[in-house]
């Protein structure tokens, strides 16, 4: 028998797909067992698997945030301040004096504007002494303004100078307050704040605040006051100048000149009234104009 090469014949195997899925570029052939099976559940319920216990502190954790939530909404709304009154302020408007308290908007609920004034005052405002504020209701608070006495003001090295009754200045501005006058004729050579003017005769001082005093009580004012090296005090009223003299009966003067001031101050008089011989016995003045 002959023996010869037998063949051996090499089995080409390969698995036949089970399913044929076809796609946009063709059909590609799907095998059973490179497929995973994804299962989906039904989520489960936000309070699904805890106890009893769990529940009632869920339930009242949330009562307590709304009870919260109203009781900061109600403090918010409920004492939001939306009437301000302002008393005694000549220098500021109201609402300059509101922005001066209110600062934020914390301030504007009364509630915490009471508490925050309780331990921090209202300090270092121009022509302002100290204010007081009052709570009068939860929507409603007055400021009271307790001004600075200011006497007058003096130029120097182009700012106005404000001093008070005692001379110490201030306050140093460009602006020109409206009311009082400008002072001229007192020498000096250093004007420093908060401290008094260095005049050689302080006792000046008082006698400006009451001049001032007695033309505010007349409604009037003056832009100028000038003093000169006796003592001797003239008023500027535009072009129109009073030669009072010395302080010598200086309140019936002020008088008398009201009386005159009422009955011209519709003409524009341009010139000096002389009245620095007036008393009450000697009621005469006399006109010198331009």
């Amino acid at each position: 028998m002959k023996k010869g090469r037998q063949k051996s014949k090499k089995s080409n195997s390969y698995r036949t797909p089970n399913k044929v899925k076809s796609g946009k570029t063709g059909r590609m052939p799907v095998y059973q067992d490179n497929v995973t099976r994804l299962e989906f559940r039904k989520p489960e319920k936000p309070l699904e698997g805890l106890n009893v216990y769990q529940k009632i502190r869920i339930f009242v954790a949330a009562v307590l945030v709304l009870m919260l939530a109203t009781g900061a909404y109600f403090f918010i709304y409920s004492y939001k301040i939306n009437d301000v009154r302002v008393e005694g302020s000549t220098h500021y408007t109201t609402d300059e004096i509101r922005d001066m308290v209110i600062t934020d908007k914390f301030s504007e609920n009364s509630l915490f504007l009471k508490l925050k004034l309780k331990h921090k005052k209202i300090d270092n405002i121009p022509f302002v002494e100290h204010m007081d504020v009052q709570i009068l209701d939860r929507t409603t608070i007055k400021i009271i303004v307790y001004e600075k006495a200011i006497a007058g003001y003096v130029v120097f090295l182009e700012n106005n100078m404000y001093f008070d009754k005692d001379g110490i200045v201030v306050e140093s501005s460009k602006e020109k307050v409206p009311g009082l006058p400008e002072i001229t004729g007192l020498e000096f050579d250093h004007v420093i704040l908060h401290e008094p003017l260095p005049v050689e005769n302080p006792k000046v001082f008082k006698e400006i605040l009451n001049l001032t005093q007695l033309l505010n009580k007349q409604k009037m004012t003056a832009d100028k006051i000038y003093f000169d090296y006796m003592g001797n005090v003239t008023l500027y009223f535009g072009k129109f100048r009073v030669l009072l003299g010395g302080d010598d009966y200086l309140e019936e003067k002020i008088m008398h000149l009201h009386g005159i001031w009422e009955e011209t101050k519709d003409y524009e008089y341009v010139g000096r009234l002389h009245m620095e011989t007036f008393s009450p016995t000697n009621p005469y003045h006399s006109f010198e104009p331009d």
